[in-house]
């Protein structure tokens, strides 16, 4: 059976790349794509636990990177990796680039060590397709205050989230064959064309 294709979708807090997934699943499965939507930190029950610790509970960094890689390796092992290994495409909001960007970016954490743990957990495995939606820190926060309370992460500064994009944009400059940026500025209609012409490239 052919390894389904792994995609991510990547971003500060407020550019917008969640209400891209379904639409995108929904367009995949019209042309006969088995989709599998999942979330980081989540997409087991055990990750769902930890991520209700990292978004709420005060912690210092080196905690932070530990749960956030804790939850990443149960569910490669008990939800990406069984539906790749079945064919399925899985869309997932967030993986690893997002905690080189926020803890590594954000936090000012330990670059070598997230390599480390990136290692040890991921075993190899990298998603084939990172759909980056990059949008300025300043607008991003606007939006984010237009549309929900904000959790731990969300109630940072406007400097913090300009380190996260930062931090985005040295992974998107180190791996640049799986990165697709994505113009997060212009209109959701805009953004959607961008999406699924990175996609088409690589899911026909």
């Amino acid at each position: 059976m052919v390894r389904g294709r792994f995609i991510t979708f990547e971003g500060i807090d407020g550019a917008g790349k969640s209400s891209h997934i379904e639409p995108l699943a929904a367009w995949l499965r019209e042309r006969g794509h088995k989709v599998l939507v999942t979330r980081e930190p989540g997409g087991t029950p055990l990750a769902e636990a930890l991520r209700e610790l990292v978004l709420h509970r005060p912690m210092d960094a080196l905690t932070e990177s530990l749960l956030v890689f804790a939850a990443r390796r149960d569910h490669l092992t008990v939800a990406i990796q069984p539906a790749l290994a079945e064919g399925t495409t899985v869309l997932c909001d967030r993986f690893t680039d997002a905690t080189f960007a926020y803890q590594g970016g954000g936090r000012g954490f330990d670059l070598h060590t997230l390599s480390q743990l990136e290692a040890m957990v991921h075993v190899g495995l990298q998603p084939d397709l990172t759909l980056w939606f990059d949008l300025p820190a300043a607008l991003a926060a606007q939006r984010r205050a237009a549309a929900r309370a904000a959790d731990r992460f969300e109630a940072e500064s406007l400097a913090f989230f300009e380190c996260v994009q930062a931090g985005y944009a040295a992974r998107a400059t180190a791996q640049p064959s799986r990165f697709r940026r994505i113009d997060a500025s212009p209109s959701q209609a805009q953004v959607w064309l961008q999406v699924v012409n990175a996609v088409q490239a690589l899911v026909p």
